[in-house]
């Protein structure tokens, strides 16, 4: 049996004169079900909730301002849903809605909770549709963060590959569209190469939207030892190619050391709410030597936030070196360092278990 997280974009969900939406959705269904019916599971991730709203209003411009945004994805959304209910129906099997949003999974109990739900659909060989909520956040309204979404749902179940559909065929050296040099990248083999491919493209046009996301969904999930396929979904049949095991698009190898379902969460899904600052001392020991970080090491605390919440720590040198779970406040890390008390029996401000280096 294998696990599969399968995220559809927008863009592949939109009707033309050859097919609607629903006949592109039965198409992705029908590989979905013959995948189940051998024994895999499948989650899918599906954007197209704003798309379809506007289009049932009749809309002929998407529009621009947030909350006409979440009021499409509101009516869409019962759409979309319904759209997938009826194509799944049709093979024998129920579906299930997912709504999420970053905040939610930011909430270690939510995290879990999310994923013991899931798993339990799973179990129950249900196909759970999972979705940004875009009604409540505008998070994916602006950036289209369901490529993140879909690696956290991948880390969250342990999933065994992540498939990304797309409108590209594979990932490129540069923009295909304005580069006639631009070679496709068929395999990207580690971490190095991953991050390399991130610099480079944040240097140039190639690396905003639609690209950028999917780069970082890519390092979410193979630091969490998942194998990730970029590939071009424009034609349904793509999909149940990839099911059947065929090396198509781009494949992103996972780490051979992965970094754990607790350290993946805290490293991706967290959204720090302040910053300790650590002197040199504090700083090695943090990268080099596996520590946890005592108050005697902190220099300065930026924010307000009690404790059990998390922090961004920030080197000598200004750079972010880890997140981590702050059992202090910063009130009460503000009084530590201003007493003399922290050169003997210094309390400890975040244990290294919930402690995650960065590369940022």
């Amino acid at each position: 049996m294998k696990v599969w997280v399968i995220k559809i974009g927008t863009s592949l969900l939109r009707g033309n004169d050859k097919y609607t939406t629903f006949d592109i959705i039965k198409n992705y269904c029908s590989y979905i079900s013959s995948a189940q019916k051998k024994g895999d599971k499948v989650i899918l991730v599906s954007s197209g909730a704003v798309g379809l709203g506007c289009h049932k209003m009749r809309f002929k411009i998407r529009p621009k301002e947030i909350i006409s945004l979440q009021a499409s994805a509101a009516i869409g959304q019962l759409h979309l849903m319904a759209l997938y209910e009826k194509a799944m129906n049709k093979f024998g099997y129920n579906v299930a809605q997912i709504l999420l949003t970053r905040s939610e999974l930011g909430s270690r109990n939510s995290y879990k909770s999310a994923s013991q739900t899931l798993k339990r659909l799973l179990e129950w060989d249900v196909i759970p549709i999972v979705n940004e909520n875009d009604i409540t956040s505008n998070e994916e309204l602006k950036y289209g963060d369901n490529d993140t979404l879909s690696a956290l749902v991948a880390t969250a179940i342990s999933a065994d590959q992540l498939v990304l559909l797309t409108d590209i065929d594979h990932l490129y050296s540069s923009d295909p569209k304005t580069d006639i040099n631009a070679k496709p990248i068929k395999d990207i083999n580690n971490s190095n190469e991953l991050n390399k491919l991130e610099l480079d493209n944040k240097q140039t046009t190639w690396g905003t939207g639609g690209i950028k996301t999917k780069l970082t969904a890519a390092k979410i999930a193979t630091e969490s030892g998942i194998k990730v396929q970029l590939a071009d979904g424009r034609v349904p049949e793509k999909l149940g190619e990839i099911l059947e095991g065929k090396k198509i698009g781009t494949i992103f190898h996972p780490h051979p050391n992965p970094i754990g379902n607790r350290k993946s969460w805290l490293s991706h899904a967290i959204k720090p709410v302040g910053e300790v600052h650590l002197d040199n001392g504090a700083s090695e020991a943090i990268k080099n030597k596996g520590a946890s970080l005592l108050l005697v090491g902190v220099e300065k605390v930026i924010g307000n936030f009690i404790s059990n919440q998390p922090v961004k720590v920030i080197s000598n040198n200004g750079k972010i070196i880890a997140k981590g779970i702050c059992s202090m406040s910063s009130d009460a890390i503000k009084i530590g360092i201003n007493s003399n008390s922290t050169k003997t029996g210094s309390p400890l401000v975040i244990h290294r278990d919930v402690l995650v280096l960065t590369n940022e």
